[in-house]
């Protein structure tokens, strides 16, 4: 019994995160342009811009190549959910975006990513762009020492979800099921 109600409890408590999220993004992004403009590179040292994020519904996580934990396990996940959605989730676009631009170049993003999946793209760049592109899309991220004078960095862990005029379409957090990320990205690619 105690165990039910406990489980009831964490359940209630991860939706509540979830729609506290997704509720600070629409307030603070609500009717308004999402991200700024920005020129940056991909993967294959090409240049970007926000025009990438225009015409297709578009599925970004911040995160870096040397994440020990978040970053591999969103992106194996992503690159599931895309695979299971098959036709349905054809038209989606799908970015990772490098939170630690000094160590990813575009060269260690294609090597990290294709590792992945080839329906996801990396974007780097110079490290100001990068942290200006980051804030704009109101994602956290900050360098935290290690020992041995290395560091790692600590980041918003949520997958950001935009439509196809690159405003703000929700979100999929961190450890959300995989059925439940599938319905928001379906549902997303569907309003195309």
């Amino acid at each position: 019994m105690m165990r039910s109600i406990l489980i009831g409890i964490l359940v209630l408590m991860a939706a509540g995160i979830g729609w506290l999220t997704f509720d600070w993004y629409r307030g603070h992004y609500g009717g308004e342009p999402f991200g700024a403009s920005f020129t940056l590179v991909d993967q294959k040292n090409q240049p970007i811009t926000e025009a990438a994020f225009r015409g297709q519904p578009s599925v970004l996580f911040f995160g870096f190549t040397h994440c020990p934990e978040v970053c591999p396990t969103t992106l194996f996940e992503m690159a599931g959910w895309l695979k299971d959605l098959g036709a349905d989730g054809q038209n989606l676009r799908a970015y990772f975006v490098s939170v630690d631009p000094e160590r990813d170049t575009p060269e260690i993003m294609n090597t990290y990513i294709s590792n992945f999946s080839d329906r996801i793209l990396g974007i780097t760049g110079d490290p100001e762009k990068v942290h200006a592109m980051a804030k704009s899309f109101g994602i956290y991220w900050k360098k935290v020492p290690t020992d041995g004078g290395d560091y790692t960095m600590d980041h918003t862990a949520s997958v950001l979800l935009l439509d196809g005029k690159g405003d703000f379409a929700g979100t999929i957090a961190y450890g959300e099921s995989a059925e439940t990320a599938k319905t928001k990205l379906k549902n997303l690619a569907a309003k195309g």
